[in-house]
C-alpha cells in the first residue's frame, strides 16, 4: 500500500508532510458526526490559522501496521503499532517502508503513543496504565512506569512529557519520576475538545490528532487554547485507503516536515 508526501501551506508558511494511514474500519456515522461538529466550530473562528494540503509524492508503508505513535529520528521513522497480540515497536526505512527492526510487545498489551526523550524511547499502553522505556539503538527495555490514566498519545517539550488519554485533558509529567506536574484542557471558544489522540510538539506548540476525524489541532501548551488547525479531509478519496483513520504525527525539524 502506498502513502503520500504532502505539503501544507498558508500565506505565511509551508510545511511538508508524509501520510501514514493505518488499517482500521470505523463507523461512517460516528466519523461524520464528530468531524462535522468540530469542523463547523473551527471554520467559524477566522482568527485561527488553517492549513490545507497538496499531494506531491507516494511512499510505502506496511498496511497491517495499526499506527499508534510515530516519531522521526536520524533519518528513520520509529513507530508504535497497536492491537492486542499485534502490538510492536518498529524502526522503518522511510524511502522503502521496510521494517529494519521490530520488537513484538507482549500480547496482553495494546501499545499506543511513542516519543523519544533523551535518547530513550517511551511507549504507552492503552488500558494497562503502564508505559515502557527502551534504548533507542537496540530496543532493549530498560524500564517501565505506571500512569493512572489510559495511554493514547505522548510527546514532550524538551522538559516534560505530555500525554493524552482520549479526553480533553493533556497532562504534563516529570520525566524523572513520571508524576503529573500540571494539566491543561484543550478548548475552542469555551468548548472543550475531547478524543485527543496522537501528539507532537512542533515549534513550541502541541499538534493533536482528534480521533474519528481528519483534523489536527494546534494547541497553545500554556492554556490549552486551540490556535490553529490542519484540514486533512479528502485524503482518503485521493488514495486506496478507504475506511481508515488518521493516526500518528512526527516532525522532521531539519527539513521542516510533518509526517502523519
Amino acid at each position: 500500500m502506498k502513502k503520500h508526501i504532502l505539503y501544507f501551506f498558508t500565506s505565511i508558511s509551508i510545511l511538508s508532510l508524509i501520510l501514514f494511514l493505518p488499517i482500521f474500519s470505523i463507523s461512517a456515522q460516528s466519523l461524520v458526526q464528530s468531524q462535522e461538529w468540530l469542523l463547523n466550530h473551527l471554520s467559524k473562528n477566522t482568527r485561527l490559522t488553517k492549513y490545507t494540503y497538496q499531494v506531491v509524492a507516494i511512499y510505502p508503508h506496511d498496511p497491517q501496521a495499526f499506527t499508534q505513535g510515530l516519531i522521526f529520528h536520524e533519518g528513520f521513522l520509529f513507530e508504535s503499532t497497536g492491537l492486542y497480540g499485534e502490538s510492536s515497536l518498529r524502526k522503518i526505512d522511510l524511502r522503502t517502508g521496510n521494517v529494519l527492526f521490530k520488537k513484538k510487545i507482549d500480547e496482553i498489551y495494546f501499545a499506543e503513543g511513542l516519543t523519544l526523550f533523551n535518547n530513550i524511547l517511551i511507549q504507552l499502553t492503552w488500558k494497562s496504565y503502564l508505559g515502557f522505556l527502551y534504548e533507542v539503538d537496540t530496543f532493549e527495555q530498560i524500564g517501565s512506569f505506571e500512569f493512572p490514566y489510559e495511554g493514547w498519545g505522548i510527546t514532550h517539550d524538551n522538559q516534560n512529557l505530555i500525554i493524552s488519554d482520549g479526553s480533553d485533558t493533556l497532562r504534563f509529567l516529570d520525566p524523572k519520576n513520571f508524576l503529573v506536574i500540571r494539566e491543561i484542557q484543550v478548548h475552542l471558544n469555551g468548548l472543550m475538545i475531547n478524543q485527543l489522540n496522537e501528539l507532537e510538539f512542533i515549534n513550541g506548540k502541541i499538534y493533536a490528532n482528534v480521533w474519528h476525524t481528519d483534523l489536527i489541532l494546534i494547541v497553545d501548551p500554556e492554556d490549552g487554547q486551540v490556535i490553529g488547525w490542519i484540514n486533512l479531509i479528502g485524503l482518503e478519496e485521493q488514495s486506496d485507503l478507504l475506511k481508515n483513520v488518521l493516526n500518528g504525527i512526527a516532525f522532521d525539524q531539519t527539513n521542516n516536515r510533518i509526517f502523519v
